[in-house]
C-alpha cells in the first residue's frame, strides 16, 4: 500500500493550536497546518517523561509535523521543531490563545487555508514585537473572515452604493455592509471614518481603535453562533481590548 493510500504525510509546515491528554500517556493535538487545515493527531506516548515530543509540541513555535491515516483522528508520526518567532509573554501570549480559540471555532477541519496560515504566521511576529496588540488582533480577525468568505464591506454603502463619507455615522448590518445611521439612537454606530481606517489597515486613530473594537466583536458573534470565547473575556478581565 502507497503512503498516499495509507494518508501519509511527511515533514508538513504546522501549529500547534491546542492540545489535551488522551488515554493514560498519549495526547490529542489540534494543528493548523499550511497544506490541510485544522487537523487532530493522536501523540502516542507524548506524555511520558522520556517521550522526545515532550518538549516539541509547544504552541505558537513552527513544527514539521508528520502524520498517517484518513480518520478524523490522525496518528503523529514525528515533529521537529524549526527557528521561530520570539517567545510570547503576557498580554502577547493572552493574544496568542485568542487566535488560537477563533481558529478552533470557526475553521472547519479539513479545509486548506495556506493564505490564512500565512496570515497567522505574521501574527505571531507581530505579537512577539509588542506591536500595538489590539491593532495586531484588528487585522488577523478581518483576515480570518475574509479567508472564510465573510469579507468586510468598508468602504461603501451598502444600500446605496455611494462611498462611504469619514464624518458621516454608519450602521454595520451583518453580512450586507454599512449603512446611513437613522440618529443617535441607532445601536452600534460607527463613524465613517473608522471603516475607512480599517479599510486602509490604519489604527493610529483612538477612536478607530475603540470602534473597530466594537463592531469586530459583534461579528465575530455572529459567526460563533452559540459559541463562547474563554479568551476574550480573560482579556477583558485583564485588560480593555
Amino acid at each position: 500500500m502507497s503512503g498516499q493510500e495509507k494518508g501519509i504525510q511527511d515533514s508538513q509546515p504546522a501549529f500547534i493550536l491546542h492540545s489535551y491528554p488522551f488515554r493514560e500517556t498519549s495526547l490529542v493535538v489540534e494543528i493548523f497546518a499550511q497544506n490541510f487545515g485544522r487537523l487532530a493527531l493522536v501523540a502516542r506516548g507524548a506524555r511520558r517523561p522520556k517521550s522526545t515530543l515532550r518538549g516539541v509540541l509547544l504552541a505558537f513555535q513552527p513544527l514539521l509535523l508528520s502524520w498517517s491515516g484518513k480518520s478524523e483522528l490522525r496518528t503523529l508520526r514525528r515533529a521537529e521543531w524549526q527557528a521561530g518567532p520570539p517567545r510570547l509573554v503576557g498580554m502577547a501570549l493572552l493574544c496568542g490563545f485568542y487566535l488560537n480559540e477563533l481558529l478552533l471555532k470557526l475553521l472547519p477541519r479539513d479545509d486548506p487555508h495556506e493564505r490564512l496560515f500565512n496570515y497567522y504566521q505574521q501574527t505571531l511576529l507581530a505579537l512577539g514585537a509588542q506591536n500595538t496588540l489590539a491593532a495586531v488582533l484588528r487585522r488577523f480577525e478581518i483576515g480570518l473572515l475574509k479567508e472564510l468568505g465573510y469579507a468586510l464591506t468598508l468602504e461603501r454603502d451598502a444600500e446605496t452604493g455611494a462611498a462611504v463619507k469619514p464624518d458621516h455615522y454608519y450602521r454595520y448590518v451583518i453580512e450586507h455592509g454599512p449603512v446611513l445611521a437613522d440618529g443617535a439612537q441607532d445601536e452600534f454606530r460607527f463613524l465613517g471614518k473608522t471603516l475607512l481606517d480599517m479599510a486602509l489597515d490604519d489604527y493610529s486613530d483612538p477612536l478607530t481603535l475603540q470602534q473597530s473594537k466594537a463592531l469586530m466583536r459583534v461579528l465575530i458573534n455572529h459567526y460563533l453562533g452559540n459559541q463562547t470565547l474563554h479568551t476574550r473575556q480573560l482579556l477583558k478581565d485583564l485588560q480593555h481590548f
